[in-house]
């Protein structure tokens, strides 16, 4: 009875995954792929880049749908051109603390090549539901997804970053092109 047992331990696990999965997962070409990130001040406004892109789709391979997304961006990788303001964000950021950005789908609606993707956005150790609106575009050998949306630093409970008194505007413009390889 005991070998039956372990027989059946080791062959269900077999079983639960024999199953055809319709899906693929497609992960970013990080080369061609990047997050921006767009601030105002009085005084000046400036974007800062990250080209270090983690994200994954999955991709129906039956309907061509795309079922889920997963993004994690590190805050150190992003760079304005100016090492001070950056060193500077990454402490009103508390980066240290919360070193990373997080997006992942709950539900994609697709009109024409129009995505509305509705998820959680983790910042800053806070989790807010977030819609995204983005397109997609289908090449021979490549699918790019761009977007944009806003994010509230005070919904997530970040210190403004302030200049000579002055705060920043608190909205954070966010646009994306991420490119994965079919």
């Amino acid at each position: 009875m005991k070998t039956l047992k372990n027989f059946f331990l080791l062959i269900f696990p077999l079983f639960a995954f024999s199953t055809k999965i319709d899906g693929r997962k497609l992960l970013a070409d990080k080369a061609a792929s990047s997050v921006t990130y767009s601030m105002s001040h009085p005084m000046h406004s400036w974007d800062g880049v990250c080209k270090d892109v983690n994200a994954v789709v999955v991709l129906n391979d039956k309907t061509k749908a795309i079922e889920q997304v997963a993004v994690a961006l590190k805050l150190d990788t992003f760079n304005s051109g100016n090492a001070n303001r950056d060193s500077h964000a990454l402490e009103v950021m508390e980066a240290l603390k919360f070193p990373k950005v997080t997006f992942v789908s709950k539900q994609i609606k697709v009109a024409a090549d129009i995505l509305t993707v509705e998820g959680n956005l983790t910042f800053h150790g806070i989790t807010k539901p977030v819609t995204i609106i983005a397109t997609r575009e289908d090449f021979v050998n490549k699918l790019v997804i761009e977007g944009k949306f806003d994010v509230s630093l005070t919904d997530f409970n970040v210190e403004r970053p302030s200049l000579l008194g002055l705060k920043t505007n608190d909205k954070m413009n966010l646009k994306f092109q991420v490119i994965f390889a079919l």
